[in-house]
């Protein structure tokens, strides 16, 4: 999934140098880091106490998110996926199952079930936000293509206030991301390694 808009200086190199290493990870890598991620993440209370999160389908060597998907699912858990509009902006849909999940633009994955508009994810106690890092701070680097930009700014001006967080793999959580004066910084990253929990304006907590 796409996220925030390039422009800081240096977040078009650190994304590069991120993506290259998560091409040299294997399917079994990818996979085992999966398992570990879903156990994690599930025992997060921001997703243990939510009726509603929103979420995202992995694709390629992204931390997998599958298993967590069904996980929460079988929990009685809304699960919203986001579906792409052709402005980049997000639509939401439920998620129903593997089964009812089809291929969309950039190789995504999306559900196949209706449509609940932009404003569904208003709706969400956590959201899984997908990226490529996140530092000490809790500000997180995304794939560059502005959609969760969009997403973060209808959570703030509804309000909103959900918990963020964010899947990695454990060299993803770096000492300083290149931030815009439109970043939000996230409450939680779940990597195979552990938690770390953030708070929003004095610094770090683990947890």
């Amino acid at each position: 999934m796409s996220d925030d808009v390039p422009g800081a200086p240096g977040k078009s190199v650190l994304r590069g140098e991120l993506l290259a290493a998560r091409g040299m990870l294997s399917g079994e890598d990818v996979r085992k880091a999966a398992e570990v991620l879903s156990r994690r993440a599930l025992d997060l209370p921001d997703l243990a106490r939510a009726r509603t999160v929103a979420a995202y389908v992995s694709v390629g060597r992204e931390p997998g998110t599958r298993a967590l998907l069904d996980a929460l699912r079988a929990r009685g858990v809304r699960v919203l996926l986001p579906v792409l509009l052709t402005d980049n902006d997000l639509d939401w849909a439920r998620y129903e199952g593997a089964e009812r999940l089809v291929r969309a633009g950039r190789g995504l994955l999306e559900p196949d079930g209706p449509r609940l508009g932009p404003e569904a994810v208003l709706e969400a106690e956590a959201v899984l936000l997908p990226g490529l890092a996140v530092d000490g701070r809790g500000m997180r680097l995304g794939r560059g293509g502005g959609s969760y930009d969009r997403v973060l700014s209808r959570l703030a001006r509804a309000g909103a206030a959900p918990s963020l967080v964010v899947l990695l793999y454990a060299n993803e959580v770096v000492a300083r991301v290149p931030e815009e004066p439109h970043d939000h910084p996230v409450q939680a990253v779940v990597t195979p390694e552990g938690v770390r929990r953030f708070r929003s304006s004095d610094g770090p907590m683990t947890g």
